[in-house]
């Protein structure tokens, strides 16, 4: 069955699907294909190495700040014309990053990109679930989060490609062309709108303290052990506090704290997704390090070793999430949780000895891991809550993943 009808309209079921996974490719390769091209943009604008981290940076630190708001807001407003506004906005920033003339420009439109990517991932997940029946559910969640991972297992090679062919810009220019494709066929094709909390009001109290508190946690956490890093952290830690007080007495809240009080189902998997993505980015970042400072190899070669893991998330993602629609979410995650230990334990072995297969095959075992956990955990999340708190879901879930 591929039309579905709602508030009159016909929606093409196949057309929703398709640009939220194009969506959900692009956000994460701009991210990853970013961190290819980091030598030749420090070297073209002459950055130290602090600077140069803040290109990524200020992106990731966007894109968690806005990310609950933008949910919220999501689900007042409408989920299609945040998602339309977010493509049109990532559109404007990649040709602005291309045209970047200094490392201070880029790091400010890096920002701003962020937030356009806090539109587009606070909605799409959602968007995608409001079309699709339950029983449908698991399996196109898969396939958006197999778009995420694929996005992440081409950047690597494509982006290196671009940034050696063309030069960095064109990054930015091919995220560009991306974008306006995606925001042409929203137009034409997504007619419906989805807003299931449209009588609510928004929380820009409850806002404003979130959003200061996860900067202030983000960046000091970033910078510890430094004094000035410790006293940013502590404050997070108590804004965070604060904020929860205020939350729990809002009529409105924009994040709804009842849902972690009384919905252990979505409290526990959105704390097995931040604790799982913590402790797997760190993996990729001290890998490359091992692979280029260590074993000496150049970036590409580091680059194609490294990309074994999110090709085998990408083939394992699709598959888990079609099974999550049959099996208990719970259980596959918590398979999938334990393959990543015995991935982990593997990577605690390699030496300046160790040789390619071994290190290919603790990636694997990663990565089979990894794409088991997160689609069924993804489907809990999303499944656990009622329709009106979707955006809200899918942007918390996205929040533990980009803090983590």
């Amino acid at each position: 069955m591929t039309h579905l009808s709602i508030n009159h309209h016909v929606v093409n079921k196949n057309y929703v699907l398709a640009t939220t996974m194009l969506t959900s490719f692009f956000g994460p390769f701009m991210g990853a294909a970013v961190n290819i091209a980091l030598p030749k943009i420090r070297d073209e604008f002459a950055l130290n190495a602090v600077s140069m981290s803040w290109v990524a940076m200020s992106f990731l630190m966007a894109s968690a700040i806005f990310l609950v708001p933008f949910g919220k807001i999501a689900d007042m407003v409408g989920r299609r014309k945040i998602f339309l506004y977010g493509n049109i906005f990532f559109a404007l920033t990649s040709l602005l990053c291309a045209v970047s003339q200094n490392g201070s420009m880029l790091i400010v439109f890096r920002f701003l990109q962020g937030i356009s990517s806090a539109m587009l991932f606070s909605t799409s997940m959602a968007i995608v679930i409001s079309v699709y029946p339950p029983q449908e559910r698991g399996k196109v969640i898969g396939m958006n989060v197999s778009a995420v991972y694929l996005g992440l297992s081409v950047a690597p090679v494509l982006g290196g490609v671009l940034t050696q062919s063309f030069g960095w810009r064109s990054l930015f220019y091919f995220n560009f062309l991306a974008s306006i494709l995606i925001v042409i066929a929203i137009i034409f094709k997504i007619q419906n709108e989805w807003a299931d909390a449209k009588n609510d009001k928004f929380d820009f109290k409850g806002s404003l303290i979130y959003m200061i508190s996860l900067s202030a946690l983000m960046f000091g956490f970033s910078k510890l052990p430094e004094n000035y890093a410790i006293a940013l952290t502590a404050a997070g830690i108590i804004g965070f506090v604060v904020f929860i007080s205020v939350e729990l007495k809002a009529k409105f809240p924009v994040l709804n704290m009842q849902l972690f009080r009384s919905n252990k189902i979505f409290a526990f998997s959105n704390l097995a997704a931040l604790i799982n993505y913590a402790a797997t980015f760190a993996v990729t970042f001290i890998l490359s390090l091992y692979l280029q400072d260590v074993k000496a190899l150049t970036p590409r070669e580091a680059g194609l070793l490294l990309v074994t893991q999110p090709v085998m998330m990408t083939l394992m993602a699709s598959f888990s999430g079609r099974m999550s629609d049959r099996y208990d979410s719970r259980i596959l995650s918590s398979i999938g949780m334990s393959i990543i230990v015995v991935g982990l334990i593997m990577l605690t072995f390699l030496t300046d000895k160790t040789g390619n297969p071994y290190f290919i095959g603790s990636l694997v075992i990663l990565g089979v891991g990894f794409g088991i956990f997160s689609s069924p955990n993804s489907n809990a999340v999303m499944s656990s809550v009622e329709k009106r708190y979707l955006g809200i879901a899918s942007a918390t879930l996205g929040t533990m993943r980009l803090t983590g």
